[in-house]
């Protein structure tokens, strides 16, 4: 079994803001933190080093917006908070639909900000007052907005490949596959529609239209027999 990332000094966290004194007062605010230790900071999103739990990202860096760099890193096994000055709906949004694990406001302080940390690395749901006011009037059903890659993940999972399949085809770790659907399933339950098998995560995406019926073709395998078409089992989202 591993070790417990909410052991003391186990969380890693990085921190990538243009401003120092921002930076400094993050710093600050985890330090007081045991069971968080910061390992990266800097001022923009390039080079960032392997092995971090959580990496809080400022959406503007040097006057302009990372939202690709967002998505870019949001595909690596790392959880990535937006930490932001501007709330607007369709930043807020946007940064979701990167693949931000949260929103969180610069304004909205330490205490959201530490939550949201260690609400990430367990695969909780967590949603500040800001995103919680965006996500609300977003649509009357509360749809559920996923990335590209979340999306990806469940297809072919839904597909009935295994996760290790869908690793193999997405071209990442199994253990990336297993956070893309955790992350689906802790924004579900943010919406207040929560998913906990593969049949609810399965009828959630196609109320939503983010997967069409005809998308589910039923995946075979080399070693499938003629005409076996494998359909999706209601097994727990690990």
């Amino acid at each position: 079994m591993g070790a417990d990332p909410l052991e003391p000094g186990r969380l890693t966290v990085g921190i990538i803001d243009d401003h120092p004194v921002v930076i400094e007062g993050v710093q600050t605010w985890l330090a007081r933190d045991r069971r968080i230790h910061v390992v990266h900071v800097a001022d923009t999103p390039e080079n960032v080093p392997a092995g971090i739990d959580v990496l809080i990202l400022d959406l503007s860096l040097h006057g302009r917006l990372v939202l690709d760099e967002l998505a870019r890193l949001a595909r690596r096994p790392q959880r990535v908070i937006a930490f932001s000055q501007f709330t607007e709906r369709e930043m807020v949004l946007a940064a979701l639909e990167a693949g931000a694990c949260e929103f969180v406001a610069k304004n909205e302080g330490r205490a959201h900000l530490l939550e949201a940390v260690l609400t990430v690395v367990a695969d909780r749901p967590y949603v500040t007052p800001t995103a919680a006011g965006v996500l609300v009037s977003d649509r009357p059903a509360a749809s559920c907005r996923l990335s590209e890659q979340e999306r990806t993940a469940l297809l072919l999972w839904f597909q009935s490949m295994s996760k290790a399949s869908v690793a193999r085809r997405m071209g990442v770790s199994v253990h990336t596959v297993e956070m893309y659907i955790k992350r689906a399933r802790v924004k579900y339950a943010q919406a207040g529609r929560p998913a906990p098998t593969k049949a609810d995560m399965l009828a959630r995406a196609f109320e939503d239209g983010l997967i069409r019926p005809e998308e589910i073709v039923g995946y075979r395998s080399s070693a499938a027999l003629p005409g076996a078409v494998p359909t999706a089992s209601p097994e727990p989202v690990p």
